[in-house]
């Protein structure tokens, strides 16, 4: 390829030169922090706002291999690995953060559903279609003291907090994909004897079942935004309950193994449900 063509639209560049450019930003990224790291601890030593290296690698090691503060068990001192990293916090942590977002995930499910009849029958979009499109204006963090109120400060107002934020718009997203079906596969379906259910289920959800996939996929940074509200707000455990504790202490060095571990069990669901569509859907082009 010339370096003429390489701002072409019709540019066709090969794979290892693909994957040369798209770790470019990563490296940018890494080098200007080890900089800024650098320059600050010239001026202070123990500076722990940008931690440089040996800092982040004890942050690390806190995280992965001891208990959190809070937690009564002491590790033995001849403990494996593996029971060091049971009773870790990043271990605790992330057991009960991903137990909510799980939880709120297949709560979201029926509200898929609920699209579908919304998008099909007239009589459920004359009923629920301005209820949802009013809902879906409520700023879902305003309705958290009353989900504190009605659910207290466990595990099921946070649950809640998840799927109110998410479900109303996940709902008007995949009404419009229903609509999106044209009529004539509808009325076709019906000259060859298919019933209600056949249409409904059959025809019109096998047809956007990829593009739901792919509406939550794009919900999942929503969905864990609303879990960390609600875990910085009230809670005893749970990621972003830790990073909030850290930041009173100044903790960067735990804060950003937190933050990029975050992002790393979001990208690993992402790549599963991408997966999933593909074998699921392999007809489906995106």
């Amino acid at each position: 390829m010339t370096s003429t063509s390489l701002f072409d639209i019709q540019a066709r560049p090969n794979r290892l030169f693909t994957q040369a450019l798209s770790c470019v930003l990563f490296i940018l990224c890494i080098g200007m922090y080890a900089h800024t790291s650098i320059s600050r601890h010239r001026e202070n030593g123990e500076d722990r706002v940008v931690p440089n290296a040996r800092q982040l690698a004890a942050g690390v090691h806190a995280s992965v291999l001891e208990p959190a503060e809070e937690d009564d068990y002491v590790p033995a001192d001849n403990a494996s690995t593996w029971e060091r990293l049971r009773h870790s916090m990043i271990w605790k942590d992330t057991l009960s953060s991903g137990r909510r977002f799980f939880i709120s995930l297949l709560l979201l499910l029926p509200a898929v559903v609920l699209a579908l009849h919304i998008g099909l029958f007239p009589l459920f979009s004359a009923t629920l279609l301005r209820f949802v499109l009013f809902f879906d204006k409520i700023v879902a963090l305003s309705l958290l003291p009353i989900l504190f109120i009605v659910f207290g400060i466990d595990e099921w107002s946070k649950i809640a907090l998840i799927v109110i934020g998410v479900a109303p718009t996940l709902i008007l997203d995949v009404t419009q994909m229903v609509r999106a079906v044209p009529r004539e596969q509808i009325v076709k379906a019906f000259t060859l004897d298919a019933n209600n259910f056949d249409v409904a289920y059959r025809v019109v959800f096998r047809q956007v079942r990829p593009q739901v996939i792919n509406s939550l996929r794009l919900n999942l940074k929503p969905m864990m935004l609303f879990l960390f509200a609600g875990e910085m707000i009230a809670s005893s455990d749970g990621l972003a309950y830790r990073i909030a504790i850290m930041r009173r202490h100044m903790g960067m060095d735990v804060i950003l193994p937190y933050v990029l571990w975050v992002a790393f069990l979001l990208f690993l669901v992402d790549i599963s449900l991408r997966f999933l569509n593909r074998r699921m859907h392999p007809w489906f082009q995106s």
